[in-house]
């Protein structure tokens, strides 16, 4: 993997965004905005080396996960699961009938069954979905969109093994995490990943198809590695 010279953060593996100009709401629009260097690479599936790609996005998370945290703020998702219950199983009841509530309830329960993140608050991306990485040759070459960066549970990154990665590839990417993919940290992954993609298929089934088959999908793989039929006897 290669990116360009002041692309790539001292840190981590992999490019960044790095800002070059911002600016704030002004006639004709009315929302902050800033300019990035351009980062090479492409989005979306399928990938031409899964089982590497998965490795280059543990490396990335491990890296991200030792950067000073003093002074970060709280990210946009991070909090303990148990606080989202009430709207999970409400987008649950709204899409019975679309997904398998019965499946999407149980990886719920479960990720809700897993201990609590009890270490220090960490860096998360926050949002590791197929538009945020970008694939070079078929290596992760940058991860953009930071929008929901901040510190919690880094449990909340493993929904990159959903979004991101086929049945072998999970495989791989848990194992390159090590310790920092414990039963426990995995179930509370999976809890992310069905939350999230719950609500977004709700949200854009009607108005973006592209988010909303991502989000089928999640909740597919999700469900069926839940399936009885998958369990061992």
């Amino acid at each position: 993997m290669t990116s360009r010279p002041g692309y790539r953060s001292r840190a981590l593996p992999v490019a960044i965004p790095v800002p070059v100009a911002q600016g704030g709401p002004g006639e004709g629009y009315p929302y902050a905005w800033s300019v990035f260097r351009w980062l090479d690479g492409t989005t979306g599936r399928p990938l031409a080396e899964p089982v590497l790609f998965a490795r280059d996005v543990a490396g990335f998370l491990a890296a991200l996960r030792e950067v000073d945290p003093a002074g970060a703020p709280a990210a946009f998702r991070g909090e303990p699961l148990a606080e989202r219950d009430g709207s999970t199983r409400a987008v649950i009841a709204r899409l019975r009938g679309t997904v398998d509530a019965g499946a999407a309830t149980a990886v719920w329960d479960a990720a809700l069954r897993a201990p609590a993140w009890e270490g220090p608050a960490v860096w998360l991306h926050g949002d590791l979905q197929p538009g945020n990485v970008l694939v070079d040759r078929g290596r992760l070459s940058a991860v953009i969109d930071f929008e929901c960066m901040g510190v919690g549970d880094p449990a909340v990154d493993l929904i990159a093994a959903w979004y991101l990665m086929d049945a072998p590839a999970r495989a791989a990417f848990r194992a390159a995490l090590g310790r920092a993919a414990d039963d426990a940290m995995w179930a509370r992954g999976r809890g992310w990943a069905l939350t999230i993609a719950l609500n977004e298929l709700s949200y854009y089934r009607g108005t973006n198809p592209v988010m909303a088959d991502t989000a089928r999908l999640v909740i597919d793989r999700l469900t069926e590695e839940d399936s009885p039929a998958r369990r061992p006897v």
